[in-house]
Protein backbone atom coordinates (compact mmCIF):
# COMPACT_ATOMS: atom_id res chain seq x y z
CA UNK A 1 0.00 0.00 0.00
CA UNK A 2 1.48 3.47 -0.74
CA UNK A 3 1.89 5.72 2.10
CA UNK A 4 2.82 9.17 2.26
CA UNK A 5 3.58 11.54 4.97
CA UNK A 6 0.85 13.65 6.98
CA UNK A 7 2.89 17.14 7.83
CA UNK A 8 0.25 17.84 10.12
CA UNK A 9 1.13 15.03 11.87
CA UNK A 10 4.44 13.89 10.41
CA UNK A 11 3.09 10.38 10.09
CA UNK A 12 2.80 8.34 6.92
CA UNK A 13 -0.83 7.84 5.68
CA UNK A 14 -2.12 6.07 2.79
CA UNK A 15 -2.54 7.25 0.19
CA UNK A 16 -5.66 5.21 -1.25
CA UNK A 17 -7.30 4.21 2.05
CA UNK A 18 -10.56 3.11 0.61
CA UNK A 19 -9.47 -0.78 -1.78
CA UNK A 20 -10.40 0.42 -5.30
CA UNK A 21 -12.37 4.07 -4.32
CA UNK A 22 -11.33 6.68 -7.01
CA UNK A 23 -8.57 8.98 -5.60
CA UNK A 24 -8.47 12.85 -6.86
CA UNK A 25 -5.43 14.31 -7.19
CA UNK A 26 -5.51 18.39 -7.10
CA UNK A 27 -1.88 19.65 -8.19
CA UNK A 28 -1.14 23.34 -7.27
CA UNK A 29 1.75 24.99 -9.86
CA UNK A 30 2.60 28.58 -9.48
CA UNK A 31 5.28 30.24 -12.36
CA UNK A 32 6.84 28.49 -15.37
CA UNK A 33 10.31 27.09 -13.71
CA UNK A 34 12.01 23.90 -12.54
CA UNK A 35 10.03 23.87 -9.14
CA UNK A 36 6.37 24.25 -10.77
CA UNK A 37 7.29 20.85 -13.24
CA UNK A 38 8.97 19.14 -9.95
CA UNK A 39 5.65 19.43 -8.51
CA UNK A 40 3.87 18.19 -11.39
CA UNK A 41 6.31 14.91 -12.21
CA UNK A 42 5.64 14.43 -7.97
CA UNK A 43 1.75 14.13 -9.08
CA UNK A 44 2.56 12.09 -12.37
CA UNK A 45 4.50 9.67 -10.10
CA UNK A 46 1.54 9.15 -7.64
CA UNK A 47 -0.71 8.58 -10.41
CA UNK A 48 1.30 5.91 -12.21
CA UNK A 49 1.79 4.63 -8.82
CA UNK A 50 -1.76 4.78 -7.71
CA UNK A 51 -2.70 2.92 -11.13
CA UNK A 52 -0.11 -0.13 -10.50
CA UNK A 53 -1.84 -0.76 -7.12
CA UNK A 54 -5.51 -0.93 -8.92
CA UNK A 55 -6.39 3.02 -7.87
CA UNK A 56 -8.55 4.97 -10.40
CA UNK A 57 -7.42 8.14 -10.25
CA UNK A 58 -8.95 11.73 -11.25
CA UNK A 59 -6.11 14.05 -11.62
CA UNK A 60 -6.64 18.35 -11.94
CA UNK A 61 -4.12 20.99 -12.41
CA UNK A 62 -4.67 24.43 -10.71
CA UNK A 63 -1.97 26.70 -12.50
CA UNK A 64 -3.53 30.12 -12.72
CA UNK A 65 -0.68 31.57 -14.47
CA UNK A 66 1.38 30.37 -17.55
CA UNK A 67 -1.10 27.38 -17.66
CA UNK A 68 -1.05 26.50 -21.48
CA UNK A 69 3.19 26.66 -21.48
CA UNK A 70 3.18 24.55 -18.51
CA UNK A 71 1.28 22.02 -19.86
CA UNK A 72 3.47 21.98 -22.63
CA UNK A 73 6.64 21.32 -20.81
CA UNK A 74 4.52 18.47 -18.93
CA UNK A 75 3.69 17.10 -21.88
CA UNK A 76 7.82 17.07 -22.67
CA UNK A 77 8.51 15.86 -19.77
CA UNK A 78 6.34 12.53 -20.05
CA UNK A 79 3.83 13.59 -17.86
CA UNK A 80 0.09 12.46 -18.36
CA UNK A 81 -2.24 15.00 -18.94
CA UNK A 82 -3.85 16.76 -16.40
CA UNK A 83 -7.87 18.47 -16.15
CA UNK A 84 -8.19 21.86 -15.35
CA UNK A 85 -9.76 22.87 -12.53
CA UNK A 86 -13.28 24.11 -12.93
CA UNK A 87 -14.80 21.06 -12.91
CA UNK A 88 -13.63 20.97 -9.11
CA UNK A 89 -16.97 21.24 -7.61
CA UNK A 90 -18.38 18.18 -10.16
CA UNK A 91 -17.93 15.53 -7.28
CA UNK A 92 -17.45 11.65 -8.46
CA UNK A 93 -17.63 10.59 -4.89
CA UNK A 94 -13.82 10.32 -4.36
CA UNK A 95 -12.78 8.38 -1.46
CA UNK A 96 -9.69 9.92 -1.20
CA UNK A 97 -7.89 13.61 -2.08
CA UNK A 98 -4.43 14.13 -2.16
CA UNK A 99 -2.91 17.63 -3.13
CA UNK A 100 0.20 17.72 -4.24
CA UNK A 101 2.35 21.37 -4.17
CA UNK A 102 5.43 23.05 -3.48
CA UNK A 103 6.43 23.53 0.18
CA UNK A 104 5.34 26.68 1.73
CA UNK A 105 7.65 29.78 1.46
CA UNK A 106 10.34 30.05 4.68
CA UNK A 107 8.98 32.40 7.31
CA UNK A 108 4.93 31.54 6.27
CA UNK A 109 4.71 28.95 8.69
CA UNK A 110 6.24 27.38 12.11
CA UNK A 111 8.62 24.69 12.07
CA UNK A 112 12.07 24.13 10.57
CA UNK A 113 12.99 21.53 7.77
CA UNK A 114 11.67 17.95 8.55
CA UNK A 115 9.45 19.58 11.51
CA UNK A 116 4.95 19.39 10.56
CA UNK A 117 3.53 22.16 8.81
CA UNK A 118 2.24 24.53 11.31
CA UNK A 119 1.04 27.79 9.85
CA UNK A 120 2.91 30.47 12.11
CA UNK A 121 0.82 32.21 15.43
CA UNK A 122 -0.99 28.77 15.44
CA UNK A 123 -0.50 27.01 19.24
CA UNK A 124 -0.72 23.77 19.20
CA UNK A 125 -3.25 21.71 21.01
CA UNK A 126 -3.91 18.66 22.98
CA UNK A 127 -2.02 15.56 23.31
CA UNK A 128 -0.34 15.94 20.00
CA UNK A 129 1.75 19.22 21.57
CA UNK A 130 3.63 16.84 23.81
CA UNK A 131 7.29 17.17 23.49
CA UNK A 132 9.31 15.91 20.91
CA UNK A 133 10.80 12.78 23.12
CA UNK A 134 7.32 11.88 23.63
CA UNK A 135 6.00 12.46 20.41
CA UNK A 136 8.55 10.52 18.94
CA UNK A 137 7.04 7.38 20.84
CA UNK A 138 3.47 7.77 20.00
CA UNK A 139 1.95 5.37 16.96
CA UNK A 140 0.89 6.33 13.77
CA UNK A 141 -2.85 8.03 13.64
CA UNK A 142 -5.71 7.04 11.52
CA UNK A 143 -5.60 8.89 8.32
CA UNK A 144 -8.78 11.70 9.13
CA UNK A 145 -9.96 14.49 6.58
CA UNK A 146 -8.23 17.96 7.26
CA UNK A 147 -4.47 16.43 7.26
CA UNK A 148 -1.75 17.20 5.25
CA UNK A 149 0.98 15.26 3.78
CA UNK A 150 4.15 16.49 3.57
CA UNK A 151 7.81 16.44 3.73
CA UNK A 152 10.16 19.45 3.88
CA UNK A 153 12.85 20.64 2.41
CA UNK A 154 16.51 20.76 3.92
CA UNK A 155 16.96 16.73 5.07
CA UNK A 156 20.20 16.87 3.45
CA UNK A 157 21.70 13.23 2.74
CA UNK A 158 22.68 10.27 0.59
CA UNK A 159 18.81 8.54 0.28
CA UNK A 160 15.63 8.84 2.47
CA UNK A 161 15.22 7.31 5.85
CA UNK A 162 13.89 3.66 5.48
CA UNK A 163 10.92 5.13 8.42
CA UNK A 164 10.55 8.81 7.11
CA UNK A 165 8.31 9.64 10.32
CA UNK A 166 11.22 10.01 12.94
CA UNK A 167 12.67 12.49 10.38
CA UNK A 168 9.95 14.54 9.59
CA UNK A 169 8.84 14.44 13.65
CA UNK A 170 12.14 15.99 14.50
CA UNK A 171 11.75 19.17 16.54
CA UNK A 172 7.72 17.91 17.59
CA UNK A 173 4.71 16.73 16.48
CA UNK A 174 2.54 19.81 16.97
CA UNK A 175 -0.87 19.71 15.95
CA UNK A 176 -2.48 22.75 14.18
CA UNK A 177 -6.08 23.76 14.54
CA UNK A 178 -8.50 22.84 11.59
CA UNK A 179 -8.29 24.86 8.51
CA UNK A 180 -10.77 26.37 6.98
CA UNK A 181 -11.98 25.30 3.06
CA UNK A 182 -10.76 29.72 2.34
CA UNK A 183 -7.52 29.14 4.11
CA UNK A 184 -4.75 28.22 2.12
CA UNK A 185 -3.20 24.99 3.24
CA UNK A 186 0.83 24.72 1.95
CA UNK A 187 1.82 25.26 -1.22
CA UNK A 188 -2.40 25.68 -2.54
CA UNK A 189 -4.23 28.27 -3.96
CA UNK A 190 -6.49 30.53 -2.12
CA UNK A 191 -9.96 29.34 -2.21
CA UNK A 192 -9.01 25.36 -2.81
CA UNK A 193 -10.31 23.15 -0.74
CA UNK A 194 -7.72 21.79 1.72
CA UNK A 195 -9.33 18.31 3.19
CA UNK A 196 -6.84 15.11 2.58
CA UNK A 197 -3.30 14.57 2.48
CA UNK A 198 -0.73 17.63 0.95
CA UNK A 199 2.52 15.72 -0.84
CA UNK A 200 4.36 18.53 -0.61
CA UNK A 201 7.93 18.85 -2.61
CA UNK A 202 10.84 20.15 -2.36
CA UNK A 203 12.29 23.05 -4.75
CA UNK A 204 14.56 22.82 -7.42
CA UNK A 205 17.62 24.98 -6.73
CA UNK A 206 19.70 25.38 -10.54
CA UNK A 207 23.78 25.99 -9.37
CA UNK A 208 24.90 28.36 -11.53
CA UNK A 209 23.02 30.59 -14.39
CA UNK A 210 20.06 28.76 -14.73
CA UNK A 211 19.26 28.04 -18.49
CA UNK A 212 15.81 28.93 -20.08
CA UNK A 213 12.89 26.18 -19.86
CA UNK A 214 13.76 25.39 -23.74
CA UNK A 215 17.18 24.37 -22.95
CA UNK A 216 16.02 22.63 -19.65
CA UNK A 217 14.00 20.27 -22.13
CA UNK A 218 16.24 19.57 -24.54
CA UNK A 219 16.95 16.17 -23.17
CA UNK A 220 13.23 15.95 -21.10
CA UNK A 221 13.82 12.62 -20.25
CA UNK A 222 17.57 13.26 -18.49
CA UNK A 223 15.91 16.32 -17.01
CA UNK A 224 13.36 13.90 -15.75
CA UNK A 225 15.93 11.52 -14.47
CA UNK A 226 17.78 13.83 -12.41
CA UNK A 227 14.63 14.85 -10.37
CA UNK A 228 13.86 11.56 -9.96
CA UNK A 229 17.29 10.74 -8.53
CA UNK A 230 16.79 13.12 -5.83
CA UNK A 231 13.89 12.54 -3.29
CA UNK A 232 10.99 14.93 -3.41
CA UNK A 233 11.59 15.98 0.29
CA UNK A 234 14.88 17.75 -0.40
CA UNK A 235 15.97 20.41 -2.97
CA UNK A 236 16.57 19.17 -5.78
CA UNK A 237 20.45 21.05 -7.05
CA UNK A 238 21.16 20.40 -10.64
CA UNK A 239 24.15 21.97 -12.87
CA UNK A 240 25.00 21.06 -16.15
CA UNK A 241 26.90 17.97 -14.91
CA UNK A 242 23.98 16.50 -12.82
CA UNK A 243 21.98 16.17 -16.32
CA UNK A 244 25.12 15.08 -18.43
CA UNK A 245 25.17 12.36 -15.69
CA UNK A 246 21.32 11.51 -16.05
CA UNK A 247 21.48 11.61 -19.79
CA UNK A 248 24.39 9.25 -19.67
CA UNK A 249 22.80 6.78 -17.73
CA UNK A 250 19.97 6.73 -20.20
CA UNK A 251 21.99 6.06 -22.37
CA UNK A 252 23.26 3.02 -20.89
CA UNK A 253 20.35 1.21 -19.87
CA UNK A 254 18.50 1.76 -23.11
CA UNK A 255 21.47 -0.05 -24.96
CA UNK A 256 21.23 -2.31 -21.87
CA UNK A 257 17.70 -2.90 -22.70
CA UNK A 258 18.29 -3.31 -26.40
CA UNK A 259 20.50 -6.22 -25.82
CA UNK A 260 18.83 -8.00 -23.30
CA UNK A 261 15.51 -7.99 -25.55
CA UNK A 262 17.34 -10.03 -28.13
CA UNK A 263 16.68 -13.30 -25.01
CA UNK A 264 13.93 -15.05 -24.83
CA UNK A 265 11.95 -13.24 -22.10
CA UNK A 266 11.65 -14.14 -18.03
CA UNK A 267 9.32 -13.46 -15.89
CA UNK A 268 9.90 -10.47 -13.25
CA UNK A 269 11.61 -12.37 -10.23
CA UNK A 270 9.01 -11.73 -7.10
CA UNK A 271 11.89 -10.48 -4.70
CA UNK A 272 12.79 -8.23 -7.28
CA UNK A 273 9.11 -6.95 -7.98
CA UNK A 274 8.84 -7.28 -4.46
CA UNK A 275 11.43 -4.60 -3.87
CA UNK A 276 10.72 -2.13 -6.42
CA UNK A 277 6.99 -1.65 -5.13
CA UNK A 278 8.33 -1.71 -1.33
CA UNK A 279 10.73 1.24 -2.84
CA UNK A 280 7.64 3.13 -4.77
CA UNK A 281 5.44 2.83 -1.99
CA UNK A 282 7.55 4.21 0.63
CA UNK A 283 6.40 7.72 0.38
CA UNK A 284 7.37 7.68 -3.53
CA UNK A 285 11.12 6.50 -3.03
CA UNK A 286 11.98 6.81 -6.18
CA UNK A 287 15.95 6.71 -5.58
CA UNK A 288 15.61 3.52 -4.04
CA UNK A 289 13.33 2.27 -7.28
CA UNK A 290 16.64 3.35 -9.48
CA UNK A 291 18.95 1.67 -6.73
CA UNK A 292 16.80 -1.81 -7.56
CA UNK A 293 17.59 -1.44 -11.28
CA UNK A 294 20.98 -0.81 -10.65
CA UNK A 295 21.64 -3.95 -8.45
CA UNK A 296 19.34 -5.88 -11.61
CA UNK A 297 22.02 -5.06 -14.27
CA UNK A 298 25.09 -6.26 -12.51
CA UNK A 299 23.51 -9.02 -10.54
CA UNK A 300 25.04 -12.30 -11.62
CA UNK A 301 22.21 -14.87 -11.44
CA UNK A 302 19.54 -12.83 -13.62
CA UNK A 303 18.84 -14.18 -16.94
CA UNK A 304 18.96 -10.87 -19.08
CA UNK A 305 14.96 -11.48 -20.30
CA UNK A 306 13.99 -11.03 -16.64
CA UNK A 307 16.75 -8.09 -16.82
CA UNK A 308 14.49 -6.78 -19.77
CA UNK A 309 11.36 -7.41 -18.17
CA UNK A 310 12.01 -5.74 -14.88
CA UNK A 311 12.92 -2.63 -16.98
CA UNK A 312 9.93 -2.53 -18.63
CA UNK A 313 7.92 -2.98 -15.40
CA UNK A 314 9.63 -0.24 -13.44
CA UNK A 315 9.15 1.73 -16.43
CA UNK A 316 5.45 1.97 -15.62
CA UNK A 317 6.14 3.99 -13.13
CA UNK A 318 9.22 5.90 -14.06
CA UNK A 319 8.49 6.56 -18.14
CA UNK A 320 12.18 7.36 -19.14
CA UNK A 321 11.18 5.25 -22.23
CA UNK A 322 14.25 2.47 -21.37
CA UNK A 323 12.76 0.63 -24.10
CA UNK A 324 13.56 3.59 -27.02
CA UNK A 325 16.80 1.91 -28.66
CA UNK A 326 14.97 -1.49 -29.35
CA UNK A 327 15.49 -2.78 -32.85
CA UNK A 328 18.39 -0.50 -33.33
CA UNK A 329 21.88 -1.80 -34.54
CA UNK A 330 24.03 -3.60 -32.04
Amino acid sequence: MLRILDARTGEPVPAAPARRGLTRIETHAFGLDPTALRVLLTADLLVRALELGGTPVWTILTAPRDQPELRTAATHLAIRPFEDDRDLASGLGEAQVIHVARWPTPGAWGGGPGEPAVPRGERAEGPAAAAPEESAERPAPHLAEGTAAAVAPGERGEGPPADPAPAARRGGDPAPKARSASDPVGGLAPGARGEGPLAAVAPVDWVGPQPSLTALLADPAALRLALLSVPRHQPARLDGTALDRAAGQLADWRRAVAGWARHPSRPVPEPVRGRLRAAWENDLDLPGVLDVLRDVARAPDLSDGARFETYAYADRLLALDLAQDLGSPA
